[in-house]
C-alpha cells in the first residue's frame, strides 16, 4: 500500500528547487507563485515504496527535490522490468495514464526515502487558466519526456551495451552509489553479470 505523508505548504519549507526549475523555463510573478504554492502537496515516499500503483490511473505530475525513483513492471515471472529512472530535480507521471484516463501499466518505485512536490491532475485547468504560461510550460515537460523515451529506443537499437553504459554513466555519475546493480542492468537491457564485465572492462583501462 501506498503511505504518504501530506504536510501543508509553509515558509520554512524548501520549495526553491521546484520554482527555480520552473523559472528555467517560464517566468512567474509573485501573485501567480502563490496561485500554483497553494494547489502543491509536499509527499514522502519510503524506500521500496510506490508513488504510482500498475492498475491505476496516474492523477499528478511530481518533482523529486529528494531521492531517486524508478519506473519499473511486474512481469509473469516475478521480475520486475526497469523502463525508466529519476533524480532529483527532475519530474515523474505516466504521461499516457493521465493524459487517457486509463490504467497505468507501470509502477513508479521509491529507491531510496524521496520527497515530492505533487501537482494534482484535477487542478491543472485551473492552474492553466489563472497561469497561461503553466500550460507552456506543461507542454514542455510533455515534450521532454516523450524525446527522452524516443531516445532511450534508439539508443537500444543502435548502441551497444558498453556503449550505453558510459552514456547513462555520464548523465549520472552518481547512478551506481544510489541504485542496486540490478535495475541498472534491467534499465540497459543486460544481465547483472554482464554488466559488471563491461565496468570492470572499462575500470581496467583507466
Amino acid at each position: 500500500m501506498l503511505t504518504f505523508a501530506h504536510i501543508e505548504i509553509n515558509e520554512s519549507m524548501d520549495t526553491e528547487k521546484i520554482k527555480s526549475y520552473i523559472e528555467t523555463i517560464i517566468s512567474l510573478s509573485d501573485q501567480e507563485w502563490e496561485i500554483l504554492s497553494t494547489h502543491i502537496e509536499y509527499k514522502i515516499v519510503r524506500k521500496n515504496e510506490y508513488l504510482l500503483n500498475e492498475g491505476v490511473i496516474c492523477n499528478f505530475i511530481a518533482f523529486i527535490n529528494k531521492g531517486v525513483l524508478i519506473y519499473c513492471k511486474e512481469l509473469e515471472n516475478g521480475n520486475d522490468m526497469t523502463t525508466d529512472m529519476a533524480f532529483e530535480g527532475e519530474w515523474v507521471t505516466d504521461n499516457y495514464s493521465r493524459l487517457k484516463r486509463l490504467s497505468s501499466h507501470l509502477n513508479i518505485k521509491a529507491i531510496e526515502d524521496c520527497e515530492l512536490w505533487i501537482i494534482k491532475e484535477k487542478y491543472l485547468p485551473y492552474l492553466y487558466r489563472e497561469i497561461p504560461s503553466l500550460e507552456h510550460f506543461g507542454r514542455i515537460l510533455t515534450e521532454q519526456a516523450f524525446i527522452k523515451m524516443t531516445q532511450m529506443s534508439i539508443d537500444l537499437q543502435t548502441l551497444s551495451a558498453k556503449e550505453r553504459y558510459i552514456k547513462l554513466f555520464r548523465n549520472y555519475p552518481e547512478i551506481f552509489q544510489r541504485i542496486p546493480l540490478h535495475y541498472i542492468a534491467n534499465y540497459l537491457g543486460i544481465a547483472p553479470k554482464s554488466l559488471s564485465r563491461i565496468r570492470n572492462t572499462i575500470f581496467k583501462k583507466e
